[in-house]
């Protein structure tokens, strides 16, 4: 087994262990094309630009997407550096229904407030093609019950000291009702030594 877990960091990169869950689940595969929204430096797409998918990128963050680039360029050395661009989740430059997978991961409890959030789901919606699946990692309120300070407006100081924006299962299950989507996994969470709790969010496009 020696060099094992290095083998597979150098395929699989760091991606969240519940997008990885996907792969093994058969949602994603080659052909379809992806899009990483609030990609961060590329953690989630080493295994996606290796393998040859369909990869497109957005982030605020114009150093983050130089980094993405970078990592992108070394893994795929025909890489279009235009796949990866610098925008905001809540204004995607992309058209309606031009994806077949989109990837949220630690973005969504970075909004301002609900209407922000809001924004910003029903963006990656908007591009998000019939059949396709949007798979999100965000903070939520289960699990830390006595925990957090309202800020207002679901904004919460949380133990671990950051300021984030919390849904909780209510309201993750009003929107996946409001956009007439389908659970494909039961909303699961992770409470991470009682600093603060990540949902995992994944519904399939009628």
């Amino acid at each position: 087994m020696t060099g094992s877990a290095d083998d597979l960091r150098g395929q699989f990169g760091e991606i969240d262990i519940y997008l990885f869950d996907q792969l093994l689940w058969g949602r994603i595969v080659r052909g379809m094309r992806i899009l990483d929204a609030g990609c961060g430096t590329g953690r989630n797409l080493v295994y996606f630009l290796r393998e040859g998918f369909d990869v497109w990128a957005v982030d605020e963050s114009e150093d983050a997407i130089d980094q993405a680039r970078k990592l992108a360029a070394t893994l795929r050395p025909s890489f279009e550096r235009d796949r990866f661009s610098v925008g905001s989740v809540d204004e995607l430059p992309y058209a309606d229904a031009s994806m077949d997978v989109v990837i949220s991961s630690a973005v969504l409890h970075f909004a301002r407030d609900e209407g922000h959030w809001t924004k910003m789901v029903d963006e990656m919606w908007r591009v998000l093609a019939s059949g396709g699946m949007l798979f999100s990692r965000l903070g939520i309120t289960i699990g830390q019950e006595g925990k957090l300070k309202s800020l207002g407006g679901r904004r919460y100081l949380t133990p671990d000291g950051s300021e984030r924006f919390l849904v909780d299962e209510a309201m993750l299950m009003a929107t996946s009702g409001r956009l007439g989507a389908t659970l494909l996994d039961p909303l699961k969470t992770t409470v991470v030594q009682n600093l603060r709790s990540m949902a995992t969010w994944v519904m399939r496009k009628k």
